[in-house]
């Protein structure tokens, strides 16, 4: 999830360096995606995601200080354990698919979490679903069908893997945003990158098997590649609003399928570009009617009453 604070950024910041930070965010994400790839399927998806977080655990060391000094009560610590359960089988299925189906597909359909999170937002959080919302919703699950195309190709079980990640990263997307207004964000970031891998422990211990040094090393690429960026992509959304930055994301899907072709022997597939535009297309129009309306009832500075 983007975090909310994103739709308020000046509109008249750096929009520059927000769609450059972005691309840059893009780049850092497809290396994820390759350096995944290059791990295969010869480690189990559990004890992947395991050594990845355990060995960016060493990102966290600056923030520290502000978890330390956090005072959190009981409903936040619970929720930071449910958020960790959520994403940590959402990261189990990501490498799972990663290994399975091209860079592109796993790409192209990571593009429904904002949409499985403005569900959730509709049906926990009682938000409304107005028409623009049902539209985007419409085209995007349209878009999800072009990719996957049940019936015209063989569905493989890494389709089907993508499919559930993008349903648990939406839960943990959407508690962020709700855990962003009960801790400091760096308390965010630090929880989660602690709590995933100790619950990810006991399942990779139970599927371990040996590795090598360039299983490691490609590991720990992915680990700092992902942590990039996530700090590249708070770069883009300080410099600019989501209005900018959402359309941007598109060119991960370009630099995914380019890098599926040249390095992976991958097919270009027309189909799960199209469909990822469509997904794009419709979480990008509902981003700029919210930001749009948002900007329409909130006074100026200069406003009476304000």
């Amino acid at each position: 999830m983007r975090p909310a604070a994103a739709l308020t950024a000046d509109p008249a910041a750096r929009p520059v360096a927000g769609v450059v930070w972005m691309v840059v965010t893009g780049l850092c994400f497809v290396a994820v995606t390759a350096s995944v790839k290059m791990v295969g399927t010869g480690v189990p998806a559990a004890q992947s995601a395991f050594l990845r977080y355990a060995l960016g655990l060493v990102f966290l060391i600056p923030m520290w200080p502000a978890v330390r000094a956090a005072a959190l009560d009981a409903r936040t610590w619970g929720l930071f354990g449910l958020r960790g359960v959520c994403h940590a089988v959402a990261v189990i299925l990501w490498f799972y698919a990663m290994a399975r189906i091209p860079i592109a597909d796993v790409t192209a359909l990571n593009y429904l979490n904002p949409i499985y999170v403005m569900l959730l937002a509709v049906v926990l959080l009682k938000e409304r679903l107005g028409p623009w919302r049902i539209g985007a919703v419409g085209v995007a699950f349209l878009g999800t069908l072009v990719i996957v195309r049940p019936g015209f190709r063989e569905v493989d079980i890494g389709h089907l893997a993508m499919l559930f990640t993008a349903v648990f990263m939406a839960g943990s997307y959407f508690m962020a945003k709700v855990l962003s207004g009960r801790a400091r964000p760096q308390v965010v970031v630090f929880m989660l990158s602690v709590v995933v891998p100790v619950i990810l422990a006991p399942v990779a211990w139970a599927v371990w098997v040996p590795i090598g040094w360039s299983e490691l090393g490609w590991l720990a690429l992915t680990a700092a590649f992902a942590t990039a960026g996530h700090y590249t992509m708070t770069l883009a959304f300080a410099a600019a609003p989501l209005t900018v930055t959402q359309p941007v994301t598109f060119l991960q899907l370009v630099w995914a399928t380019l890098l599926g072709v040249v390095i992976f022997g991958e097919p270009a597939d027309g189909f799960v570009m199209t469909g990822g535009a469509m997904i794009i297309a419709a979480i990008t129009l509902v981003t700029w009617r919210e930001a749009r309306r948002k900007r329409a009832v909130t006074p100026p500075p200069d406003a009476p009453g304000a």
